[in-house]
């Protein structure tokens, strides 16, 4: 048996580890609450059309959100990994790069100059927004000679998230729409329709989709450019194809939670620690992992101050500030 084959039956044995672990994370997400339920009744909103006020409540209000949770915590986990590829910089994250940022800014302008646009046209406009904050963020970082140090570019990311921000608040006070706008910019999953994860998760999946077909390319750049290009690879074209999964996963996650940090910076970590430096497995427990982190997060906001609830970007931040000091001070190195 070769070395490879071990390695790849020792990842499955730890993807079906994970699979029960988000199993059980997801059942406890669906259980506890402000509304007392129980494990009988979870099964009964998957499985049946009993008209009871609680499988009513579950199936209409916590099923879909709970699901938006494992597809922003798939989508964000993914593109913090993709980013920290091909960059190699271990402190890329979406929301610490200005795609989120971006996307924020992109979306209180469409509520306030395009006041009737709908659900799709607004997650398209986080697309653009989320391309844009990047662009500035990587152009910024690059200006001077020799710019591209994962903590210049950190902190062209804190600059221009700041500036992003600043100019989404703006629009929100003069155009009397800052209420609309912080329904997202709040980062919470609260309300979330089934309409409007009909539209967004086709996005989340086609990324991850892409991302894993190109997982074997993203090992080889994480390595190094040098070797990639004498391997055959075309640079230009799978960082192209990376950059679009990027934005299309921070785009979507944004249109239905809002700005949510961190994520994208811790999750790709653990996942190292766990799976190793192959892209062809983080990519895949990236996804297990960063649901499972989103749905304890989500938990956690609705029940340490039930019936009230926690905004969970205020969760993940809690949980994500310390880790990323902690990233700093190893020099990036992290669990790995």
């Amino acid at each position: 048996m070769t070395k490879e084959t071990k390695r790849s039956i020792a990842f499955i044995y730890k993807l079906i580890a994970g699979l029960v672990v988000f199993v059980g994370m997801f059942v406890v997400a669906m259980v506890f609450g402000a509304a007392e339920t129980t494990v009988w009744d979870v099964w009964l909103a998957l499985t049946s059309q009993d008209g009871s006020d609680k499988v009513m409540m579950l199936q209409e209000i916590r099923l879909p959100r709970e699901i938006a949770a494992i597809f922003v915590g798939a989508a964000l986990a993914v593109s913090g990994a993709i980013m920290q590829g091909i960059t190699r910089n271990p402190l890329a994250d979406p929301g610490l790069l200005g795609l989120t940022a971006g996307a924020n800014a992109a979306l209180a302008v469409t509520i306030a100059f395009i006041p009737s646009a709908n659900y799709f046209s607004i997650m398209i406009a986080c697309f653009i927004g989320a391309a844009v904050g990047s662009l500035l963020v990587l152009g910024t970082g690059v200006v001077k000679k020799g710019g591209f140090s994962p903590f210049r570019i950190v902190l062209a990311g804190a600059a221009i998230s700041a500036f992003l921000h600043a100019i989404a608040e703006g629009i929100g006070i003069y155009f009397k729409v800052s209420k609309d706008v912080s329904m997202w910019t709040a980062g919470g999953i609260v309300g979330t329709s089934w309409g409007q994860l009909q539209i967004v998760i086709p996005f989340i999946l086609i990324g991850i989709i892409v991302a894993i077909i190109l997982s074997k390319q993203l090992t080889i750049l994480s390595l190094s450019e040098e070797v990639a290009v004498g391997l055959g690879q075309n640079i230009p074209f799978i960082k192209s194809i990376l950059f679009l999964v990027i934005v299309l996963l921070a785009g979507a996650s944004v249109a239905l939670v809002g700005n949510i940090a961190f994520i994208g910076l811790m999750i790709p970590h653990i996942v190292r620690s766990i799976v190793g430096t192959d892209y062809r497995f983080i990519i895949p427990m990236s996804v297990m992992i960063g649901a499972i982190f989103m749905l304890f997060a989500d938990t956690l906001g609705r029940t340490i101050n039930a019936p009230y609830e926690t905004p969970i970007a205020a969760i993940v931040a809690v949980l994500g500030l310390p880790f990323f000091l902690f990233i700093v001070n190893k020099g990036g190195k992290g669990f790995s």
